[in-house]
Order: structure tokens, then C-alpha cells, then sequence
């Protein structure tokens, strides 16, 4: 399908030449090129900036605490990628030598108590480790901030960690930036909700204070062009788009791009910035945790006081990305499911990352398993092709009232509830969040498992498998298999409890399981065999 020249993709380097390195012929960063590390690279903004760097020439080195994590991104095989945590100096300190920049892209935004502890003693420990490496210079995207005022702790906290690695004596670039605009980014997704979801709405005074908005296009264009610049250089950037406007122009404005009526916005003055993340939590996917620092940014008016980046970082030759045009970039990605990154691509705060013991015998404790299989009559082509899409708009195959209810206690709870969604609706990949749960290990054509990120008193785990009949031949090419029916259908729910709250958890929800996975079964494996006969239909 042909684009509208402005809808089309386009690496930012190409309005970076002359402060980027640029690409050997095959277009692949060269041999020598300048290293770039970059953390938080399973996170919404880092995902995106790796294959930015790559195509502007630098060589990029990916740190994560698991690895296993970034299996499956389009770019994995073309860097290197590194085990290491941000906060420990042991490894951290290793993974940035030889670095010529390094990207910190880590901050504990909506991870509860003790946050602003957690990200001064991380900024702390990698400034340290970064001077000690010899690194050439260090990039942070921290919030923009007003003078004069006295700031939420999430952003008190975002500034704090600028000043550290300002002072770190590594040549620092902080780039200060307000509501970021792009499919998939928890700022967007809030705007987008409120306005599709209420044409009527009360809202907080807040929605009049002045905002200007950035597009995370202009965002990773000022990442990778920060890259170059001279060593004399050591502060803060505010950065920006052209339009400034309030949270209620931006909404209005939506509604016109996305071809909906003009909204009633009627502001009050009794929404805290606690019950207004309250109130976004339960019309939004964005869960509580992280509409509460959003919602507490936007109660400060934040327009940027300079445009001091353009010195070393020109603005593109068709200038900055409007607002308008950011949410019609942004629309377009979503409509065509080509959302790289999600605001839910980081776990979320508090929830449990234990891999499945894969020890039959663990002894970690009890490990309770509800286990299913059934025959099924479809090939396993098209009984993973409904496992894959599980989720998200097409829901969990079984009692969707149960699952709503318990997705909103959850959402009470301050777990992601059931509005998460998916990144894209019919392909996963490892890590990504599926509803209240996160991908833990994919091996396409035969196990999808998932691990839940919902408050419960322990961990949980759903598998779903595809197996071979027990009466398989077995001298059936790959391809011929892939393609015949019957095939077994596996699935298995798994849970570990936390001291006794746990206990009494599996229990109280054990007599239901025969009605919520006995019927997600059924309806997947019938769902398969529909999908089947579709596909014999449509075969020569």
C-alpha cells in the first residue's frame, strides 16, 4: 500500500547526515563506527532508538537483565547484546567500556514505594561506572519541569537524575521532554481512551494548563543527533514540538483527526491527581501505577523556555512533527498493527518475573497445575494461529464476564488488569504483555507460555502447547505435519502461593477452573478446527 508522503517511515538519520556516521554499502554501521550502549532497551523508548542507531552507523551494544528478553526483535542479530543491571557497578561497569555513548533510558516511573530511592541510587551507580569506563558521553530523556514550582515526586525525581549525571564528569546531554506522541506510548494511549471512550466528560482544572507536546519521531531524532555532540557540552535540552496547547485542545484535536464529534470537557475542581489517575486507570488501558505520574505532570504547566538543542541538533528541513500530524503517524500505526513498542512493554511494577521452575521435581515449594489435553481436529497450523492471538480484542475464550470482573479488581488493585491488550493482534514476540499477562517463552508452532503480572498472592503461569497425536507415525516431512490433522492441544495453568494468603487463594478459586480453562479450552480447540476448515477451503 502506497503512503501519504507524510505517514511514511523514515529512519531519522536520513535528516541527520553530517552528524551521524552513516552506513557501509550493504547499509550496516561499519567496523569501526562509534559504539553506542544503550539500557532500558525492552522499555517503549529504547526498542525504538536501537534500530535508529544502527541505521544512522553506530554500533549498538543492547544491556538487559534478561537477555531472553529481546529474542525475536528485528534488530537482535545485528548487536550485541549484553546481560547486565543498570544498578549493580559490577556489572554495569564491564558492559560500558569501549562505549562511545551510552543511553540511560531506566527510571522507576508508577513502581511504587521507595521509587525516587531506587532511581537515585541506580543514576548514581552507572554515572560512577561510566566515568570509571571512560565513556565519551552520556544521553538521558528525563521530563521537562517548570521553574518555580514545587514538583511531584515523579518529576523531582527525573530531574534529580539528570543533576547526577550532569555531574558525573562525563560530557551529559539531558534532554527534557513534556507528553511524548506515538502509537503505543502511555501518554497517547491515555489522550486516546479518554477522547474515543467519553464524549462527555468532567475533568480536572488541569486539562487548561499549557502542554507542549513532542512526537516520538522528533524525540528519537534528537537522541541519535545528541550522540555528536563536542565535549564542551554538559546540560540540559528542553525539547518540543511546534504546537503548545492545553490537554483540552489536544483531546478536541484528537477527536477532529480521528473523525469524532467535538468533545464535552467540563472541568472541576475536586479531582486530586489521585483520584484522577483513579478515574484514568478504570476508562484507560494505562493501570493506576502509571497514570498517577502522568497525571501529576500535567498539573504543571510545561512549555519549553529554550530551543538551545537546535544549535547542535538542526531542526529537520520540513521542521518538527505538529500535533496534528503526530496522531495521524500514530493512528496509522495502530490501525496497520505496526506498533513496535508499547508503554506495556516494561513489566510492570511489583509483579512477578520468576521464570517457570522447569524442574519436574522443583522443590521450591508447592506448584499447583491445572492440567488439559484434548484432541483436536486441526493441523497445528491453524491451532497455533488461534493460540497466538489469544488475548487482547479477541479475549480469553471463556466466561468473558468472569474475566472482566476479575480484570477490574485487579485494575482496584493496581495490577494492569485485562486493558493492556496486545502489541500486535495476531503475532507475539518474548516479553511482550498480553492483557495482565507477559510472554515468558514463545516457540512458534508449539508453546506459548505466559506468566502473570495480576496482584495475586504467589506466582502463575498459563502454557498452552501443541503436540502431536499419541498415535503420530512420525514419517511425515515438517511441512506435511505442520499442515494435517488431528493435533493435541495442551494447556496448563500453574501456580505457586505466597504463604498461606496464597493457599487460600488456589482453593477459593480451584472449583472454577472447571468453567473458565475447561471452556477456554473447548472454544480454542473449536475455534482451530474453524480455522481448519478454512484453510482446506481455501487450498487448491
Amino acid at each position: 500500500m502506497t503512503l501519504p508522503p507524510d505517514l511514511a517511515p523514515q529512519p531519522v538519520a536520513d535528516t541527520l547526515v553530517g552528524l551521524v556516521p552513516g552506513t557501509d554499502a550493504s547499509g550496516r554501521p561499519r567496523a569501526d563506527a562509534p559504539l553506542a550502549v544503550v539500557t532500558g532497551v525492552t522499555g517503549y523508548v529504547g526498542g525504538r532508538l536501537v534500530p535508529e542507531l544502527l541505521a544512522a552507523g553506530y554500533r549498538v551494544r543492547a544491556l538487559a537483565r534478561t537477555p531472553d528478553r529481546l529474542r525475536g526483535r528485528p534488530w537482535y542479530d545485528d548487536v550485541e547484546v549484553v546481560r547486565a543491571d543498570a544498578a549493580r557497578p559490577e556489572e554495569i561497569g564491564p558492559a560500558l567500556r569501549g562505549a562511545d555513548v551510552a543511553y540511560y533510558l531506566v527510571h522507576a516511573l508508577g513502581t511504587g514505594r521507595g521509587f525516587a530511592e531506587r532511581d537515585r541510587s541506580t543514576a548514581t551507580a552507572f554515572a560512577q561506572a561510566a566515568h570509571a569506563a571512560g565513556v565519551g558521553r552520556l544521553v538521558y530523556l528525563g521530563g521537562l519541569t517548570p521553574d518555580d514550582e514545587e514538583l511531584s515526586a515523579h518529576l523531582a525525581s527525573r530531574a534529580e537524575v539528570g543533576e547526577i549525571l550532569l555531574a558525573s564528569g562525563v560530557p551529559t546531554t539531558v534532554l527534557r521532554a513534556a507528553v511524548i506522541l506515538g502509537s503505543g506510548s502511555a501518554s497517547f494511549e491515555m489522550m486516546r481512551y479518554l477522547t474515543e471512550r467519553l464524549p462527555a466528560m468532567t475533568v480536572p482544572r488541569w486539562v487548561d494548563n499549557r502542554i507542549q507536546p513532542i512526537a516520538i519521531r522528533d524525540v528519537l531524532r534528537y537522541l541519535v543527533g545528541a550522540a555528536a555532540m563536542p565535549a564542551d557540552v554538559n546540560r540540559a535540552f528542553d525539547i518540543g514540538g511546534p504546537d503548545v496547547l492545553t490537554y483540552r485542545d489536544m483531546m478536541q484535536r484528537y477527536a477532529q483527526v480521528a473523525g469524532l464529534r467535538r468533545r464535552l470537557i467540563v472541568g472541576v475542581g475536586v479531582l486530586t491527581p489521585r483520584l484522577s489517575s483513579l478515574w484514568v486507570s478504570l476508562v484507560t488501558p494505562v493501570p493506576g501505577g502509571l497514570a498517577r505520574p502522568l497525571v501529576e505532570s500535567l498539573v504543571h504547566e510545561v512549555v519549553c523556555q529554550e530551543h538551545d538543542i537546535a544549535a547542535h541538533v538542526p531542526d529537520p528541513p520540513g521542521g518538527l512533527v505538529g500535533f496534528e500530524r503526530a496522531v495521524r503517524l500514530a493512528l496509522h500505526r495502530v490501525q496497520e498493527a505496526a506498533v513496535t513498542t508499547r508503554w506495556s512493554s516494561a513489566s510492570v511494577a511489583g509483579a512477578p518475573s520468576d521464570p517457570l521452575p522447569s524442574d519436574p521435581d522443583w522443590a521450591g515449594g508447592s506448584l499447583y497445575v491445572d492440567e488439559r489435553r484434548v484432541q483436536v481436529d486441526a493441523s497445528p497450523a491453524a491451532l497455533w494461529r488461534v493460540i497466538e492471538a489469544v488475548g487482547g480484542e479477541r479475549g480469553w475464550y471463556s466466561w468473558p464476564l468472569a474475566w472482566r470482573v476479575r480484570g477490574l479488581v485487579d485494575r482496584l488493585a493496581g495490577g494492569p488488569g485485562l486493558r493492556r491488550g496486545r502489541r500486535d493482534p495476531g503475532h507475539l514476540l518474548v516479553d511482550d504483555a498480553v492483557d495482565w499477562w507477559r510472554v515468558e517463552a514463545l516457540e512458534p508452532g508449539r508453546l506459548l507460555r505466559l506468566r502473570a503480572e495480576m496482584r495475586v498472592p504467589g506466582l502463575a503461569w498459563l502454557e498452552l502447547r501443541v503436540e502431536p497425536p499419541d498415535d503420530d507415525p512420525g514419517d511425515e516431512s515438517d511441512a506435511e505435519a505442520w499442515t494435517r490433522a488431528p493435533v493435541v492441544f495442551v494447556q496448563r495453568a500453574l501456580f505457586h502461593p505466597t504463604g498461606l494468603a496464597g493457599q487460600v487463594y488456589w482453593w477459593s478459586v480451584a472449583p472454577f477452573h472447571g468453567v473458565v480453562f475447561g471452556g477456554m479450552q473447548r472454544n480454542i480447540a473449536a475455534a482451530a478446527e474453524r480455522a481448519h476448515r478454512a484453510m482446506v477451503r481455501r487450498s487448491p
